[in-house]
């Protein structure tokens, strides 16, 4: 890393998903000399084993009254729903869980709701911007999303409360008898009720857009990424410090913190409720299936996205521990899903389990980390990480810069818990 000086400022960000590399890019724009420190392979990241939907209609955090008095009718071991708990690892959601039970209270998820909603407005023309500026417009598909309904439940009265909710920037409607008819090819059947969102989208692949940003990144003569495990970080009266594996010693001037459930553990003085919120996807070969929106199939709780030649079914919301095996049973109801949907299967499956960082309000951390100058934090996204990349890179590049930023991120400070917290993942 090349010294300081009054021209060119250097930044480190710890994390190689689509956060920290989003974030690594507009920082390179800006001037920074950069360093992307990353472990692990461009699969492990929860950003490249998601459904690949720029869910900008999900304004309503998970943290709510409502979400937490379903929650027994949605456990995986009671009604075979998407939520589940490991008893075994009690220690590790117990505390999580109990701050979890106090952001529902219905002020406090008011008050999630209108942060979420207004940082998620901004989602799709970060997006936009993003691609157009990467030279790579096609990485981003914004034809919206469809809900689907298919089971012995009269669907309508679910259908009129998500028309009724707050969508955000997104909008819904009901699909025609025409537009269902459309999917005869892929399900072999009419569906019985659908709804068409406009103003979300999908990404065309997940993991191109990892390397996308990667390959923009090592073509940058004032970048390196370095596939090195970061052991602490830490900030003192002469700035931000990295320590890395071999014991090198980094100093730059700012430190963005964008390693998933992994941040919790790194920071020096600031430990924030981060818990591994476990998803599972399954992926196969679809055989020459028409392009398509992404597909959430209600009944089921299920998101299926299109890749190329490939299709991904992604569902399940777990709390365990981040290195607990996984749970094989998810893996195959996820495969009975899609026989049962009815969707073209051509090849054997493919299986994922990853983690998404989540803190008890379900709102992400982002902004300078008081008391640690240099240090800003870009993490905690939740499901929405994929959805609020751009968004957040530029934030953080703003602060970085002390830009004025017109969104208001005192709902996304991260030292809204505390600035430690004892149980470790």
């Amino acid at each position: 890393m090349p010294p300081k000086s009054g021209r060119v400022a250097s930044a480190v960000v710890v994390g190689g998903g689509v956060i920290g590399l989003s974030c690594a890019l507009r920082l390179r724009q800006k001037g920074f000399y950069v360093v992307v420190l990353n472990t692990g392979e461009a699969r492990d990241a929860a950003s490249w084993g998601n459904a690949g939907h720029i869910a900008t209609e999900q304004v309503m955090p998970l943290a709510s009254p409502r979400m937490l008095l379903s929650a027994p009718g949605r456990m995986f071991t009671l009604t075979g729903g998407a939520l589940d708990i490991g008893w075994r690892h009690i220690g590790t959601w117990l505390p999580w869980g109990m701050r979890y039970v106090r952001a529902c209270a219905p002020s406090t998820a008011r008050r999630g709701h209108m942060a979420l909603r207004d940082l998620l407005s901004h989602a799709m023309p970060a997006w936009r911007r993003m691609v157009g500026d990467l030279g790579a417009p096609d990485l981003l598909i914004d034809k919206g999303h469809l809900m689907l309904w298919d089971g012995t439940t009269d669907p309508r009265r679910a259908m009129r409360a998500v028309m009724s909710s707050d969508l955000g920037s997104a909008t819904a409607c009901a699909m025609t008898r025409q537009e269902r008819e459309s999917l005869i090819p892929l399900l072999g059947h009419i569906p019985r009720a659908g709804l068409a969102f406009g103003g979300t989208g999908q990404v065309r692949d997940p993991g191109l857009v990892l390397t996308t940003l990667q390959d923009r990144l090592h073509a940058e003569t004032g970048c390196e990424l370095r596939q090195q495990r970061v052991i602490r970080v830490s900030s003192g009266p002469s700035g931000a410090q990295v320590i890395v594996q071999d014991g090198t010693s980094l100093t730059p001037d700012i430190v963005v913190m964008a390693a998933g459930v992994g941040t919790r553990d790194l920071v020096h003085g600031w430990t924030p409720p981060l818990i591994a919120e476990r998803g599972y996807h399954i992926e196969w070969d679809h055989g020459g299936m028409p392009e398509g929106p992404p597909m959430i199939f209600a009944d089921h709780a299920v998101i299926v996205s299109r890749f190329e030649a490939r299709m991904r079914a992604s569902t399940f919301v777990e709390f365990t521990r981040a290195d607990a095996p996984p749970d094989m049973r998810k893996w195959q109801k996820l495969e009975h899903m899609v026989q049962k949907i009815g969707l073209p299967v051509r090849s054997g499956f493919s299986r994922w389990v990853g983690c998404r960082p989540t803190l008890p309000d379900y709102l992400p951390a982002i902004g300078r980390i008081p008391g640690l100058p240099g240090i800003i934090a870009a993490c905690g996204h939740q499901h929405l990480g994929l959805t609020l990349a751009p968004f957040t890179a530029e934030i953080v590049a703003a602060i970085a810069t002390d830009e004025d930023i017109s969104l208001n991120l005192h709902p996304f400070r991260p030292d809204r818990f505390g600035r430690t917290h004892a149980r470790k993942v």
